[in-house]
């Protein structure tokens, strides 16, 4: 008995420890993902290198310099804090719209049917024929789960029904709302000319300007989607969990939002 008690004590404590390891690897993987392309994954990198060094240290038992970089790193910590504010947030954000969280609320939320979506996604896309073909600047943002509110409190407010011919004159270039972002909301236009954070990531092209930028930025930490008309091009791209598909045509644009807000 005494000899499957140890046996079992170990496998418990192995599969403990695979689950550790497990663990950390995904925090640190999400967290390499949401600083990949900006400053901030060289100091990944770096507090990352001095934590390793600390172990190999203290494993040594080199006294002096375990507890000389355990200050370090206790300091470290607290000026990442500080420094770093913002994106500990949006960190904080992301894991908060992770796939694990979905899956509960898929399972307990009331659900959206996604046919409740197709009076939008219809206006959006006749708005985007339109405005592609004239070349017209546009930014429309669909709010799914995540909150919105610090971006439509930036706003105007407009909670109106959705149609092509209201986008349309949103947009329209002598409009005074036309810049910025309009916001999608419980089925309804909720607000126009929001501003939105600016995307850092350095892998995108450099004929991609602010406005797409704008786009990727709203979706990088939320599960909103975003559809986008080029004021130079008037290619149509949609954003959406922090990738950028462009190019797409009109009945190619309704049909990923479909596939999309069907996810709901």
């Amino acid at each position: 008995m005494t000899e499957l008690a140890t046996i079992f004590n170990f496998i418990d404590f192995r599969i403990v420890d695979v689950l550790d390891i497990l663990i950390v690897a995904v925090l640190l993987f999400e967290l390499y993902k949401l600083t990949k392309g900006t400053a901030a994954v060289k100091i990944f990198w770096m507090l990352a290198l001095i934590y390793v060094i600390w172990k190999v240290v203290a494993y040594f038992h080199f006294t002096m310099l375990s507890d000389l970089m355990g200050e370090l790193i206790s300091v470290g910590v607290l000026a990442v804090i500080i420094l770093f504010q913002p994106e500990i947030r949006k960190f904080l954000i992301y894991i908060g719209n992770g796939r694990f969280m979905h899956f509960f609320s898929e399972r307990f939320a009331k659900q959206t049917k996604s046919s409740s979506y197709m009076e939008e996604i219809e206006a959006v896309k006749n708005a985007c024929r339109h405005m592609s073909a004239d070349k017209t600047g546009a930014l429309i943002i669909f709010a799914r789960q995540t909150p919105l509110n610090e971006f439509l409190n930036t706003g105007e407010i407009i909670d109106a029904k959705p149609s092509a011919e209201l986008l349309e004159n949103i947009f329209f270039k002598n409009s005074p709302l036309h810049d910025g972002a309009v916001i999608i909301k419980n089925h309804r236009i909720a607000a126009a000319r929001c501003i939105l954070p600016v995307s850092k990531n350095r892998d995108l092209p450099q004929e991609v300007g602010l406005r797409h930028r704008s786009a990727l930025g709203a979706t990088e930490f939320t599960d909103a989607v975003a559809v986008v008309v080029s004021e130079q091009t008037g290619n149509i791209s949609v954003c959406y969990n922090n990738t950028m598909t462009r190019d797409l045509t009109p009945s190619t644009l309704r049909q990923m939002l479909e596939e999309i807000l069907t996810k709901e």
